[in-house]
């Protein structure tokens, strides 16, 4: 694999798992310095810093919840104060909770808020104070902004609309410091979440014209190329993953 980032530092919040962890594993082998966040699985962060440090190269894994906007500011600081630098922020923490619109719990309204819309946002804010030209956002969103398709996810619809809207106003603002910032919408996807012999899981393929789920590696794919030299020209976008399933 060629190290299109080597030398450049990495952020990842909420990189242990699914798309995080594999988000993580794709940047390191392609070069980078990647620090990443996780908000409660300690052992398993542990275990994914020192496989990248065992494969050569150099990872930082930092406890921070993304709904907490401290824990978020600190988060970047660390990582930046540690490497030397931060050139990549990708902001991939997300939570789901899903309820019908008129018995959804307020509590739980503003905690998907928290840490889907206000912690990227917050990430992003005090991640540009470290980066230079050349610099990268890349927010990890959902076709769920595109097509909500299942009743109960308005409001994690919701949240992943104003990801792609707020992406698109960050763009212009970071365009005259040679910062781009982009969004990936990723379709259904297979994670421990969303396993691929789930319940589920044969109704969300027949709506998938390639027939599948997306892998983890498949998203991460498209992050390492919003990160890398090649997407220089790409800001304010909004790229989906989906096998079809929005076409």
């Amino acid at each position: 694999m060629n190290k299109n980032l080597q030398g450049k530092v990495a952020l990842v919040m909420g990189g242990t798992r699914g798309i995080g962890a594999a988000i993580v594993e794709r940047l390191a082998r392609e070069g980078a310095s990647v620090a990443f966040t996780y908000a409660a699985s300690a052992g398993t962060a542990q275990d994914l810093e020192a496989t990248i440090t065992a494969s050569g190269g150099r990872a930082l894994a930092i406890q921070a919840d993304s709904g907490d906007a401290e824990a978020v500011r600190g988060a970047v600081a660390q990582a930046a104060a540690h490497f030397g630098r931060l050139d990549i922020l990708v902001n991939n923490a997300g939570i789901l909770r899903l309820a019908p619109m008129e018995d959804f719990p307020l509590e739980d309204f503003d905690r998907m808020v928290d840490v889907n819309v206000r912690g990227l946002f917050v990430a992003a804010q005090a991640a540009v104070k470290h980066m230079g030209e050349g610099g990268r956002i890349i927010s990890i969103g959902s076709i769920a902004s595109v097509r909500v398709a299942f009743p109960t996810s308005s409001v994690y619809s919701m949240t992943k609309g104003a990801v792609a809207a707020m992406v698109r106003g960050m763009a212009l603002d970071l365009a005259p410091r040679g910062i781009t910032v982009n969004n990936v919408q990723p379709g259904p996807t297979e994670t421990d979440m969303n396993p691929s012999d789930g319940p589920h899981a044969e109704a969300i393929k027949g709506m998938i014209p390639l027939r599948r789920v997306g892998r983890p590696e498949e998203i991460a794919g498209m992050v390492a190329y919003l990160a890398g030299p090649e997407a220089a020209f790409v800001t304010g976008a909004s790229l989906t993953i989906d096998g079809g399933y929005t076409a």
